[in-house]
């Protein structure tokens, strides 16, 4: 796979496998971790920050003048960067505790643009239990290891499978209610929907066909950053879920799926956040 990705694209999977050999060492002894509790339903380990160091250090090797985002330890770097690296050591962090093997590194590369936004460039998604790389840059497709991803074709709700983030304890009641209209609307029209813990590879899984959505509130935007990209190069759109082409970044709501069915779930999502009114 080395020799058909780009410089930058070499740099993020270089880094995410070495990252994960040790992660796949704690993982086979995940009663063994130390665990500390960042707040309810959100746990951090320290295989979770020992990985975001690694990632740091390898990336900051290849490219030291580039800024960071971390889900750990925030920001770092010039505020004037011109290339950034978004990154998620450990995406599903709690099925990681529990020793449930779907959990992923998700690294994206943004770039500021002229105008003062930014753009993704590059996303990887290193998923090392089944060692799937699904990765993308702008303009160039998507890729699962060697083998070329396209968003399923599937145009009829009835035969489509959904992903979703269903909302934990500490998260407000708001968007427990909201999502709870969403799944009454969307559980009678569908094949089924799914829960498995882990943003990055939800969006991967959409980007090679294995879902035809996803819709998730309250998200990060290192949990989505990367496979935004892929699932978009994949022939798929990601938004925010209020606008048809916002960017879920500033919205923490996304939205993403195949063509037919983007426009689809992303009404219900929003018939989802409306409160209704009072009688």
């Amino acid at each position: 796979m080395a020799f058909r990705l780009s410089p930058h694209l070499t740099v993020m999977a270089n880094a995410a496998q070495k990252a994960s050999k040790r992660l796949l060492r704690d993982f086979a002894e995940v009663e063994q971790l130390q665990v500390s509790i960042k707040g309810p339903s959100d746990f951090v380990s320290q295989a979770d920050l020992r990985a975001e160091q690694t990632l740091r250090e390898e990336l900051n090797k290849a490219r030291p003048g580039y800024a960071f985002l971390m889900e750990e330890s925030g920001e770092s770097g010039s505020p004037n960067w011109a290339w950034r690296w978004v990154v998620d050591p450990l995406d599903g962090t709690t099925n990681f505790l529990h020793g449930i093997p779907h959990w992923c590194i998700s690294l994206a590369l943004e770039r500021r643009l002229p105008d003062g936004s930014s753009e993704i460039n590059a996303g990887l998604i290193y998923a090392p239990t089944s060692d799937e790389m699904f990765w993308a840059e702008k303009g160039t497709g998507a890729f699962v290891n060697e083998r070329r991803l396209r968003v399923s074709a599937r145009r009829e709700m009835s035969e489509s499978v959904f992903a979703t983030g269903i909302p934990f304890g500490a998260v407000s009641q708001t968007r427990r209610h909201a999502f709870s209209r969403t799944l009454a609307a969307i559980m009678p029209q569908v094949a089924g929907i799914r829960r498995f813990g882990s943003a990055a590879l939800d969006l991967a899984w959409v980007a090679a066909g294995r879902y035809e959505g996803y819709w998730e509130l309250g998200i990060k935007p290192w949990d989505i950053a990367a496979g935004m990209l892929i699932v978009r190069e994949a022939g798929g759109y990601a938004t925010d879920a209020a606008e048809g082409d916002g960017d879920p970044r500033e919205t923490a709501a996304i939205v993403a799926a195949n063509p037919h069915m983007h426009p689809k779930l992303r009404q219900i999502v929003i018939e989802g956040m409306t409160v209704p009114a009072r009688l």
